[in-house]
């Protein structure tokens, strides 16, 4: 299904040994056309300048509502496979700012664009939403803690990436009515959160066997993959009533 012979190279020819960067460096700057794609996908670009139609924003927040209950089920999960007791009480803490801070912050963001907390609740999660998240369940239940971090590190790298570059091209002008959004993921805080993911991730997977790397670089290519399909099943979005 997904095409593996870059990963295999990484694995077998001791480009981790040889290399300055990390193994999730590795997997990032392997899916180099797979970024590409999101980055210049029209959805991506109606946020970076403004001119993304608001109905389709309005159905991303729903669904993104919708993959952040079930993101707090993965932290919940992750928690239980910590090593150690300030893995656990981090992991604790990303569970609690996801149900108690993230989405009260999100119920907030929606009600801007006119989508109420009672429409964000009783949303039904589309087809690339449900897949998406079956997945990252499914690597939680199954999986190592590597595993799951290497789930979700597309995600949360990738939106740190996009919104910084917004940013940094100063896209999170007042006229653009989805500047919090950019605000929001180029935060530095939230760049604290993927770096310690990030150098977690690569802590777990020091010294591990060829297979488990095989395994965990699965996962970050599929979740990949899952967030170019989430961004195009948004851009996608047509109103019932047309």
């Amino acid at each position: 299904m997904i095409g593996w012979k870059w990963l295999i190279t990484l694995l077998f020819s001791n480009i981790r040994k040889e290399a300055d960067m990390s193994f999730a460096q590795q997997l990032l700057d392997g899916e180099k056309e797979i970024r590409a794609l999101i980055t210049t996908h029209p959805f991506v670009q109606g946020l970076a300048d403004g001119t993304l139609p608001v109905e389709r924003f309005r159905f991303y927040m729903a669904q993104d509502y919708v993959f952040l209950v079930e993101y707090g089920r993965i932290w919940g999960l992750a928690v239980a496979k910590a090593r150690d007791l300030p893995t656990m009480r981090k992991l604790g803490q990303l569970l609690h700012s996801t149900l108690e801070v993230e989405m009260d912050l999100h119920r907030s963001y929606a009600a801007e664009f006119g989508v109420t907390k009672q429409e964000l609740e009783t949303t039904e999660p589309a087809p690339a939403t449900h897949a998406y998240t079956r997945h990252l369940l499914n690597v939680a239940w199954s999986g190592s803690l590597a595993e799951i971090l290497g789930s979700l590190l597309p995600c949360q790298w990738g939106y740190w990436e996009l919104a910084s570059e917004m940013a940094a091209q100063g896209k999170a002008i007042s006229s653009n009515p989805y500047q919090e959004w950019i605000k929001a993921y180029s935060a530095p805080e939230y760049g604290d959160l993927v770096r310690w993911l990030r150098d977690s991730f690569d802590s777990l997977v020091e010294g591990a066997r060829p297979e488990d790397l095989t395994r965990v670089g699965r996962e970050f290519a599929t979740s990949i993959r899952y967030e170019l399909m989430f961004w195009k099943m948004a851009w996608s979005f047509v109103p019932k009533s047309q």
